[in-house]
């Protein structure tokens, strides 16, 4: 029988492999009990207004493909999607089924702001679950009824009014028709846009309103007679589910060309490209994102990862939902882990890079919204592009665009 000798140098050998196996091991970024952050996504993929939840679902992936590749906290993000077919009802019950079954640890979503709104106060706040919302536009989501549990990377009513309000109170008009979707984000942009202009240019009139059902095909006759009215401008509030209308109609009417006209997102190429030679010139807009400006290397980066991904350049669902996916990927980290209310905390003043270049875009802590530029621009042909494009592109800060912390906190408190 052959006895075994532990020597000294024999142990010292054994340390040293112990340490040297410890060390290797404290460097793999995966522990015994991580797992996949888990995203379920509510949004409309089906009728007109899929366009702008394709755009954000792709922009959400493209950054989820670089994002895991080196993993959050051991782990990746993973998603699952649920259609709101555009109605609140739907979306409530998809929304709280990813939360009962799914067992999500984050909500993300949507276009309709009634959606979101219901969502917000049914779902998020009543489950504590948080909510990021990166389409819907009403500056409620994150101001008289924000809550904890509610975040956005949107560009809410608020700070799409103030833009559109700082552009027109520049031209000479002073009579204005104001005119759209009569639902919850139709009258949040038209309230948002009149107030900033009014403020800024007292003597401005509203001479006339005209509101249609949601998705209404034919806006012809509204057109018709909002020109006979003749008015110097007129405010389209119109989301998703009429925008492509409206502007045809804006085009066959020949209104475009008789009278200066405003619609937030009518300069996006999401809704552009589709229309091609019938999108119509000379309708003013303003935005968070366009893929051509500013014509700096970090966009021109983000448009051709994007383009080499789905074929064409992202659009602002795109740009915000990229966004969105660094939040949720940063908030973890932070965190240090899948813990709701350590992520929300950490969530409260993060900055994450802007894709376009020009520095970090900040969640600002005292109403959780997203604080970046906005664009305002007058459709145009170009020789570049088989689409019209935004032309005398004038830039907004985002300190310019919006709503003061004091004035979220005397909202809330209404």
């Amino acid at each position: 029988m052959i006895k075994k000798v532990w020597s000294p140098k024999r142990k010292g050998l054994f340390c040293v492999i112990g340490l040297v196996l410890a060390a290797s091991l404290s460097m793999i970024p995966v522990s015994v009990d991580a797992r996949n952050i888990k995203v379920g996504i509510i949004d409309c993929y089906s009728g007109p207004p899929a366009v702008y939840g394709n755009d954000a679902l792709n922009g959400f992936k493209l950054a989820l493909e670089q994002i895991n590749r080196t993993g959050v906290l051991g782990g990746r993000i993973e998603y699952t999607t649920r259609d709101t077919k555009f109605k609140v009802d739907i979306g409530l019950n998809m929304a709280k089924e990813l939360v009962m079954r799914e067992n999500v640890d984050v909500l993300v979503g949507t276009i309709n702001s009634g959606v979101a709104l219901a969502v917000s106060e049914g779902v998020a706040k009543k489950e504590k679950v948080p909510l990021m919302v990166w389409i819907s536009k009403s500056e409620k989501i994150t101001g008289e009824l924000g809550h904890r549990y509610v975040f956005s990377t949107a560009e809410n009513t608020a700070m799409a009014g103030k833009a559109g309000g700082v552009g027109l109170s520049k031209k000479p008009y002073k009579k204005y028709w104001i005119a759209g979707d009569d639902y919850e984000y139709g009258h949040a942009i038209a309230d948002a846009v009149w107030r900033n202009l009014k403020a800024l240019k007292p003597d401005v009139q509203k001479i006339g309103e005209s509101w249609w059902k949601i998705g209404e095909a034919d806006l012809v006759p509204y057109l018709t007679s909002i020109t006979s009215a003749k008015p110097d401008g007129v405010i389209f509030a119109t989301g998703g589910a009429s925008m492509t209308n409206c502007l045809k109609a804006l085009r066959t009417t020949g209104m475009a060309a008789q009278i200066p006209s405003w619609i937030h997102t009518a300069i996006d190429h999401a809704v552009l490209k589709p229309l091609g030679a019938e999108a119509p010139e000379g309708v003013m807009g303003t935005i968070q994102y366009l893929f051509y400006y500013p014509e700096s290397p970090e966009n021109k980066a983000f448009v051709n990862a994007f383009q080499k991904a789905y074929g064409n350049p992202p659009g602002f669902p795109a740009f915000n939902a990229y966004l969105t996916a660094h939040f949720i990927a940063e908030g973890f980290k932070k965190a240090g882990t899948i813990d709701k209310e350590k992520f929300i905390d950490a969530l409260e003043g993060l900055e994450v890079k802007n894709p376009v270049g020009g520095g970090m875009v900040e969640m600002r802590a005292c109403d959780h919204q997203a604080v970046y530029p906005m664009y305002f621009g007058t459709t145009k042909k170009v020789s570049q592009y088989d689409f019209v494009i935004a032309s005398d592109v004038m830039t907004l800060k985002g300190a310019e665009v919006m709503p003061s912390c004091d004035e979220i906190k005397k909202a809330r408190q209404k």
